[in-house]
């Protein structure tokens, strides 16, 4: 996506999109439509990019948290297991 000058030495805007498994380029204009479209997109491509921080973000905090209930069930498994030895309850034979 971007302006585009040829050799006339008019700047225009075009966009790139997919369109049946190619890249079409479709032609916006020049001038102030051409700017408001740019920015229009411009806009939109950062909004993206903030979501996809945002959801990225969210991901690593449910990894943290499930790498901790990982670990907290490991230890609670320790404790449960001390508490019943501790009480004189043992398996015996694999039970």
């Amino acid at each position: 996506m971007g302006w585009e000058t040829r050799e006339r030495g008019a700047s225009y805007y075009t966009r790139s999109r997919w369109v049946d498994g190619r890249v079409v380029r479709e032609y916006i204009g020049t001038g102030a439509l051409g700017e408001i479209v740019a920015s229009n997109d411009e806009l939109k491509r950062l909004q993206k990019q903030e979501e996809a921080a945002h959801w990225r973000e969210k991901r690593e905090c449910v990894e943290r948290d499930a790498a901790f209930l990982k670990t907290l069930e490991e230890v609670s498994e320790i404790l449960t297991r001390a508490h019943l030895l501790a009480s004189g309850c043992h398996k015996r034979k694999g039970e």
